[in-house]
């Protein structure tokens, strides 16, 4: 029999809403103002269909992946019946308006066409300052929401085309680096009416029926390609857990469990024995928790499935109400990034063991986020941008370094761009020697970066994480290397707690240095190439000490002693297993004693 659908159609109409939503993003990064939209590109867009069900979503953040279903039912339920043409909403409030936490502003527009809404245009922006208690709004030490900035309910920002001038002027007046954010927030309204512009012309090409019809197909399409790939992976429960370090100077490990069941062709994510909410912003609402598992899953697989709701529907979410990742409200959350990519870590963690091919060890633990902030000649400044990464070794490769967590897909800022404008002067920026997992193949280096501070004063927050509990190796790999946050490196420096709970006040000429961690190593590393050893020697990313100590491989004149190697292989292979040597090396490196806080 015929299919009623023709598959070229299809292809076509899947292909140009893609297309629509990576042209939206490119918008966003062409208009934006703030560094972290232009530069790092933290943000996201969408196009979803007459019901708010996404179909679609730019080539930019993973993060934000389930985020656009919540919010979407949200205003199609509240708003659908009186929408008219014009209409532009805004909001950010992750308790009871689909946000994820206060910096994200999701604006989003309805598509009529005919006089009908046949589709959403919708972006997502991080701004980089909504006010609150700390420069940036990522205070760790927030212990509830009222104290991380301004929350937008699901309001209306332009009403039938006119805009809503006392909320913009509220915006604006609540913000610390007001001509960043409204510039940002424009740019996310061009976005949309970009996206809008495609999308009709997209609809009229069909006819609003047979472009109806062939949504509909293509929802059920990424579930069928969705199910037919998890009911290629091995039935069975798959369990792995991990942690945060904790908070403060004192910290508490913060447990994450992950039951992962495969059973047919649907699979179930429960985090049933994670720890309870805390009292600090790391608390991680719903909508980032169900992002991150369809993430994991969407990594797991091996098919170009469409990036809409339909493959959602092979995928259960079960998170406990009260927990670190499903808060009560008034939870703070605006620091909740790490705990997306810890979830990220446990997920597969477990996943190892059903695509052991397919997962590398353990990476950074995701971006670490510093924020600086303060006044300089009369006038505010807010800096911040994520230090990443390092991917754990894989089976068949090393880890890599200097790019995007998989959970991310931001970029790193060069120096020149970071340093304009801004009252900071980069005075260190690049790998660490000895760092990362040894292994088989090993993990990524870890990164350092160092800033002096030119203003009289500035305050600086932090998300940072993985100094106690390192990125773990896998089939036999060592785990990564501790991250550090030290302030004016040397004899008298003070190293500070991963997640301070307090803000940082440094004054003009502190130097800050953050040391990110290392990614996990992968296989044995006795079992590693020697010639790969003595290439990290010449090329001064380890020292012939460490690839003695720690490979085996003894390294003289720019060559392997293939002797030497021999024998000194044979006696480590004797001794206890799990050596921490490799620590030992990366410690004298960076010239920091064994984990400490101070």
């Amino acid at each position: 029999m015929k299919s009623e659908f023709d598959p070229i159609t299809l292809e076509v109409i899947k292909n140009a809403l893609g297309t629509i939503a990576d042209e939206m993003a490119l918008v966003v990064m062409r208009t934006a103002y703030s560094k972290i939209l232009r530069d790092s590109m933290d943000y996201s867009t969408a196009v979803c269909d007459r019901n708010g069900c996404s179909v679609a979503q730019g080539l930019t953040n993973p993060i934000h992946l389930g985020s656009f279903p919540d919010a979407m039912r949200r205003i199609v339920a509240e708003h659908a019946a009186t929408m008219q043409p014009g209409d532009i909403f805004i909001f950010n409030d992750p308790y009871g308006s689909g946000g994820m936490h206060l910096p994200d502003v999701f604006i989003v527009k309805p598509i009529f066409v005919a006089g009908q809404i046949e589709g959403y245009a919708a972006t997502l922006g991080h701004q980089c300052d909504i006010g609150g208690i700390a420069p940036g709004s990522m205070a760790v030490f927030s212990t509830e929401i009222f104290q991380e900035g301004l929350r937008i309910p699901l309001l209306k920002l332009y009403e039938a085309g006119r805009p809503n001038q006392t909320l913009l002027a509220m915006i604006e007046r609540n913000v610390r680096v007001p001509i960043q954010v409204m510039g940002d927030l424009r740019a996310q309204l061009a976005a949309c009416e970009t996206g809008e512009r495609g999308f009709r012309q997209l609809v009229e090409k069909y006819s609003s029926a047979e472009f109806r019809r062939y949504i509909d197909e293509l929802h059920d399409y990424a579930e069928r390609l969705m199910r037919r790939e998890i009911e290629a992976l091995a039935d069975g429960t798959y369990e792995f857990e991990d942690w945060i370090d904790g908070l403060g100077a004192n910290p508490t490990p913060i447990r994450f469990k992950v039951t992962i069941t495969i059973a047919g062709d649907g699979v179930v994510i429960d985090w049933t024995g994670t720890s309870d909410q805390v009292q600090g912003a790391i608390n991680q609402p719903l909508p980032t928790t169900n992002s991150m598992c369809y993430l994991a899953i969407r990594c797991a697989v091996r098919a170009p499935i469409p990036n809409c709701d339909g493959y959602m529907r092979a995928i259960k979410v079960m998170a406990p109400l009260g927990s670190v990742v499903n808060p009560r409200e008034p939870a703070a959350c605006a620091a909740r990034g790490i705990t997306a990519y810890r979830m990220l870590d446990t997920m597969f963690g477990a996943l190892s063991q059903v695509v052991p091919d397919s997962v590398p060890a353990c990476g950074e633990g995701g971006p670490s986020a510093i924020q600086f902030g303060g006044r300089h000649e009369g006038q505010q400044f807010v800096a911040g941008a994520g230090l990443l990464g390092s991917w754990g070794g894989r089976r068949k490769s090393d880890g890599l370094e200097g790019i995007s967590n998989p959970g991310a897909n931001l970029s790193n800022q060069p120096i020149e761009v970071f340093e304009t404008g801004l009252p900071l002067e980069i005075t260190r920026y690049g790998y660490v020697q000895n760092s990362g997992g040894p292994g088989r193949h090993r993990g990524g280096y870890a990164l350092v970066r160092e800033c002096r501070v030119l203003s009289d004063e500035a305050v600086v927050t932090m998300r940072t994480d993985r100094r106690t509990i390192l990125p773990y190796g896998l089939e036999g790999g060592q785990p990564g290397t501790p991250s550090y946050n030290i302030v004016n490196p040397g004899p008298h420096q003070a190293i500070l707690p991963v997640c301070p709970m307090e803000a940082v006040v440094l004054k003009k000429g502190d130097r800050f240095c953050h040391v990110s961690p290392g990614g996990g190593g992968f296989g044995d590393p006795l079992e590693r190439d020697p010639a790969r050893v003595c290439d990290s020697v010449q090329n001064e990313m380890i020292t012939p000490a460490y690839a003695f100590d720690v490979y085996g491989v003894s390294v003289r004149d720019g060559s392997v002693d293939n002797a030497a190697t021999k024998s000194r292989r044979e006696q480590l292979r004797t001794e206890q297993p799990g050596s921490t040597a490799y620590l030992r090396h990366f410690h004298g490196t960076i010239e920091v004693d064994s984990p400490r806080r101070g």
